[in-house]
């Protein structure tokens, strides 16, 4: 089947040039074409170009008359599969209970845990592929799901076969992440070494012999796991193949920056805080700074310096980190909002770091985040608007009138 997309107000991200990441001032040039085509042919873009040279016959075609065309958001960092929402413990961060606070009685991560291990597979799978449904209707084209709400070797295992019903349920690219360290659990407060070993000797080979997870992940902070465990823990995990994407810098700089890079890190995300030294390790790695606005929006914390790190020359992907906890949302438009309104960026720069950005940092890029020929045809038409600042100005209109994966209209 082929479609084809006419009268294009402007294509954005048009570049059949190999492009893995953006970073610096480039973030802000995005490539435009104006009064446009894109034909769709199967489930790959087939080509694209002014519309003096549009081809004129196509099984679909959509006339795009004041719209724009962009790929589709390339989510890198989500928690999507879990067993129940937290909206308890959001009346109490109302009341002004911190993070911390609600981790020590018990709540937030270990939460979540329980209930999920509770829960059966089937439920899982339902209630996971119904957020995924969902955040295709926001743009999302590719997406990374974690593990970690497991904590137990048959609830991590559990989790990530999860994911894996996922990937064979739809046409949208997802990459698996195993993040067993994403707490200590109450069982092992008084032995993590024995956690360590729960992980590294239990978990991983069962995982890597089943082939359910592309990447393993580690909070890096004060209130879950030391440098030096972390460390551990890659080390472990590079012994299975699996590349690292690492929490850290949500609350406290402590090193897990510098870790993450040594360790070959294909993003670090959250990054709340930042400091110098931090930003210039970036500087001279392949490491991509993923930032979480809605986190610290919905925690009523500060946001990262994406100012400050794009001004330095780093690139930065945008991520919605959709969570029960700490970000009880998919919805990657507002996260550009937030990105351009507490951070400071241009809609140009938020744009290409939802896009290609984030399809860098699934490694994806040489399939996503562009319109270019070839790639997987995971395209957004927006509604008739002006300019693209219209997006992240707009935090409140759904803006989007079609989203197309893999070649289909959803």
């Amino acid at each position: 089947m082929s479609i084809l997309i006419q009268n294009i107000k402007t294509l954005l991200l048009a570049n059949d040039q190999y492009t893995n990441k953006v970073a610096g001032k480039d973030l802000n040039n995005i490539p435009t074409l104006n009064n446009a085509y894109l034909l769709i042919e199967g489930d790959r873009i087939a080509a694209w170009g002014s519309m003096a040279d549009c081809p004129q016959r196509a099984d679909q075609i959509i006339d795009a008359t004041g719209k724009f065309v962009l790929p589709t958001w390339c989510d890198s960092h989500t928690h999507l599969v879990f067993a129940a929402t937290r909206e308890t413990e959001f009346i109490d961060k109302i009341k002004g209970a911190s993070y911390q606070e609600i981790a020590k009685k018990g709540g937030g991560i270990l939460n979540s845990a329980k209930k999920l291990q509770q829960t059966p597979i089937e439920e899982l799978v339902e209630s996971a592929y119904l957020r995924l449904q969902e955040v295709q209707q926001y743009g999302t084209g590719a997406i990374e799901i974690k593990s970690g709400y497991g904590l137990t070797l048959e609830a991590e295992i559990k989790m990530l076969r999860v994911i894996q019903q996922l990937k064979q349920r739809t046409a949208m690219p997802i990459k698996a992440t195993f993040l067993g360290a994403h707490a200590l659990p109450t069982k092992y407060k008084d032995n993590r070494q024995g956690y360590l070993d729960l992980l590294i000797k239990d978990m991983l080979p069962q995982i890597a012999a089943e082939g359910l997870a592309d990447y393993i992940d580690v909070f890096c902070e004060k209130v879950a796991f030391s440098v030096a465990e972390t460390e551990q823990i890659l080390e472990a995990g590079a012994k299975y193949g699996l590349p690292p994407k690492i929490h850290t810098n949500q609350f406290n700089c402590m090193g897990g920056i510098q870790a993450a890079i040594a360790h070959q890190a294909i993003s670090v995300d959250h990054l709340e805080v930042i400091n110098d030294e931090e930003i210039a390790a970036l500087q001279g790695s392949s490491t991509i700074g993923t930032l979480l606005p809605s986190a610290p929006f919905f925690l009523n914390d500060h946001y990262p310096q994406a100012r400050k790190m794009i001004d330095a020359g780093l690139g930065v992907a945008l991520a919605t980190d959709y969570n029960p906890g700490s970000t009880p949302s998919g919805n990657m438009p507002f996260v550009l909002s937030l990105a351009c309104i507490k951070m400071k960026m241009q809609p140009a720069e938020a744009l290409q770091a939802a896009t290609i950005n984030g399809a860098y940092a699934l490694q994806l890029a040489d399939q996503l985040g562009s319109i270019s020929r070839g790639k997987l045809a995971n395209v957004i038409i927006t509604k008739p608007m002006d300019s693209i600042a219209y997006m992240p100005y707009a935090f409140g209109t759904n803006w989007i009138d079609q989203v197309i994966i893999a070649g289909k209209p959803i």
